[in-house]
């Protein structure tokens, strides 16, 4: 808070006091007062203002001072009332009062808000949860009748499957501290559950198999990591070469203090530009937008589990040679619990 700009807004008030100096020194020059007396009184009262005025900026300058030193630091803005002291003067009642009550009111319809999402995510999740029901019976119906039916409509049920994944587990993004354990996690059981999910694209795209994981175990959530590998593997056969033989070689390599998965292909890669973007939300790239219709959340989405979770995803590519995507493990005792 400026002096300079404290007096500027109370400029009416100073010129009212300088007039009533003016009209009070008249009145008793008119009534022959001695002037020795006449400047005696001027001056006390004229320092006695000066005193009130300064008391008054100097508390309302330590109010507003710490109230604005107070926001700029917090990143939560609207806790401030909670930093600093309730005022002296009248004034400024009157904002720690109204501040008060917008604090309130906002609290209170942030608690709506959050219970609102609360159960839209629950009902998403039951919703998905119905649905993936008669999607794995078509899925059931389509294997039992393969002669009769044409290829393509299995691969659209379980285009279906994946994108009703893709709506679960963004849904439960936001809340995965709530969901996932973090115990020890066996890849080669983990690698073996999603490539037996995937058994038919990999067939069907005649897809080479590459797997060398031993008995490596890392610290993660199975489900978690079963969806996100099973996001990379689909994105390896949609975007396969289909110009040459494919293949896919899963691998882990234990480097000092961290575990490294490795997911190679051989498709036609990503471009240089889109690379730094492809886990952004939405973005679906070159690729997305010749090969095959995409929704750009994917990756996002792997990507954000991954963070939660403490683990490193990185994407590295040559286009029309491959792609190299890793998953970096920690192997320190910040993943030793159970949570």
């Amino acid at each position: 808070m400026k002096l300079s700009k404290y007096i500027v807004d109370h400029y009416l008030s100073i010129l009212l006091i300088f007039f009533s100096y003016a009209v009070i020194l008249l009145l008793l020059l008119v009534f022959n007062i001695n002037i020795s007396l006449i400047f005696s009184i001027t001056f006390i009262f004229f320092m006695m203002h000066i005193l009130l005025f300064g008391i008054n900026f100097i508390r309302k300058k330590r109010f507003y001072d710490e109230l604005i030193s107070n926001i700029e630091l917090l990143d939560q803005k609207y806790l401030v009332l909670e930093t600093i002291s309730k005022p002296s003067f009248y004034e400024g009642e009157i904002l720690y009062h109204n501040l008060y009550e917008i604090d309130r009111s906002m609290s209170e319809n942030v608690q709506k808000n959050k219970k609102d999402i609360e159960d839209f995510k629950e009902y998403i999740e039951m919703w998905i949860h119905e649905v993936k029901l008669p999607i794995s019976s078509l899925i059931l119906l389509c294997h039992n009748h393969k002669e009769k039916l044409h290829k393509s409509f299995l691969e659209q049920v379980r285009r279906l499957d994946n994108y009703i994944d893709q709506v679960l587990y963004y849904v439960r993004s936001n809340y995965t501290e709530e969901d996932f354990v973090i115990r020890k996690v066996s890849l080669e059981k983990m690698v073996g559950n999603v490539l037996i999910k995937n058994k038919d694209d990999l067939l069907e795209s005649k897809i080479d198999l590459e797997v060398d994981l031993g008995n490596i175990e890392v610290y993660s959530d199975m489900k978690w990591l079963e969806f996100i590998l099973n996001q990379i593997i689909n994105n390896s056969i949609k975007y396969r070469d289909e110009k040459r033989k494919s293949y896919i070689r899963i691998f882990a390599e234990i480097q000092k203090d961290q575990t490294i998965l490795n997911i190679v292909d051989n498709g036609i890669g990503i471009q240089k530009g889109d690379l730094n973007y492809v886990c952004k939300k939405s973005f679906t790239g070159e690729n997305g937008r010749r090969k095959t219709k995409s929704t750009g959340m994917g990756l996002y989405i792997v990507d954000k589990l991954c963070k939660k979770m403490g683990h490193i995803l990185e994407i590295s590519s040559v286009y029309h040679e491959g792609t190299e995507v890793k998953i970096i493990f920690g192997n320190n005792d910040f993943y030793h619990t159970e949570r």
